[in-house]
């Protein structure tokens, strides 16, 4: 088994993250992000340190979570887990909104937590693809009751996984995995495996792994309010049999992570319950993610030569749209 434990191994198998990919990463909550979080009725939240992570959802009726350009406030009754949202803790979220696969990402730290909300200090503010909810049909969902009842039967029957980690400084990812029910994790005596997919190419969590390796992660069964919330410590490899066990329409994943000493606890989620996803209402009108890839390329402060080319390409009206779905087609695995 090759374990992959530094970025030169990482980026071996990846190639570098082509500094395009980091222009869409704004340092506020814009206009177009806080209707995101106005539309939004369940997050997932990762709260860490140094020396590791945990994970909790965030859910209620749409706008529970607000923020304006500098800080995100989260109400702690929204929360699964509100003693987690510690002041100085590393914070990372997603943010969906019914019938969208893109999902909002907001990081940063949190800077106090008073008046019954958590607030945080914003620090990064991107929106990221939709293959992951593609994969696992989120949004095609129906509401069910199946509550498997052992770790085992729960990972088979999952699709869809929040990823949380931190890297040596504390500063904190959330990452979307996403795949049919069977291919997103595997469990094996005390270890669960998942697989890496076509994404955003930013690889943030497994840059994360590499400089420290405890991990959080929240996997999803959509149609229920089941969660399976799992910490332990993850190494990545690029095995062959591990990978080709994770072959989806004849794509084997370039990389798989083990998860070891894994701790699973699952449990109903009063967050998910409360943002009531499925069947998914339409998706609003006002919400068009392409032209937040835009938006965010254009407000990025970097204005560099790649800046500008980056810009004048996301400035032709609906050039961004059809670039995503053609990626979202041919890339998916």
């Amino acid at each position: 088994m090759s374990d992959i434990d530094s970025i030169a191994g990482l980026e071996a198998i990846f190639g570098k993250t082509p500094p395009a990919v980091n222009l869409k990463v704004i340092d506020h909550v814009d206009t177009s992000a806080m209707r995101w979080l106005a539309a939004s009725p369940l997050m997932f939240a990762g709260f860490g340190d140094a020396q590791g992570v945990a994970i909790t959802l965030g859910g209620g009726a749409a706008g529970f979570a607000a923020a304006d350009p500098a800080t995100l406030s989260v109400p702690l009754a929204a929360l699964d887990d509100p003693a987690l949202a510690a002041p100085g803790a590393g914070f990372s979220s997603l943010f969906l909104v019914p019938g969208i696969g893109e999902t909002l990402r907001i990081n940063g730290r949190v800077a106090a937590v008073e008046g019954g909300a958590a607030r945080i200090a914003v620090a990064e503010c991107y929106v990221h693809c939709a293959k992951a909810l593609i994969r696992s049909g989120f949004w095609s969902a129906e509401p069910s009751d199946a509550e498997p009842a052992t770790p085992g039967e729960f990972a088979a029957a999952a699709r869809f996984m929040a990823l949380a980690t931190t890297d040596a400084a504390g500063d904190a990812d959330l990452s979307p995995k996403g795949d049919p029910a069977g291919a997103m994790a595997h469990i094996a005596g005390d270890q669960l495996w998942f697989a890496d997919r076509p994404g955003n190419r930013r690889a943030d969590s497994f840059r994360n792994i590499v400089a420290q390796p405890r991990i959080a992660a929240a996997l999803l069964i959509p149609g229920t309010a089941e969660v399976a919330i799992l910490r332990g410590t993850a190494m990545l490899t690029d095995d062959e049999t591990a990978r080709a066990s994770f072959e989806v329409q004849g794509k084997v994943p370039l990389l798989a992570t083990r998860i070891d000493d894994v701790e699973i606890e699952l449990r109903p989620s009063a967050a998910l319950a409360r943002a009531a996803l499925w069947p998914a209402a339409a998706a609003p009108a006002n919400i068009r993610p392409a032209k937040m890839f835009a938006d965010h390329v254009r407000l990025n402060k970097d204005k560099g030569l790649g800046a500008r080319i980056a810009g004048a390409f996301v400035s032709v009206p609906g050039l961004m749209q059809r670039g995503l779905d053609k990626d979202y087609k041919d890339n998916l695995y």
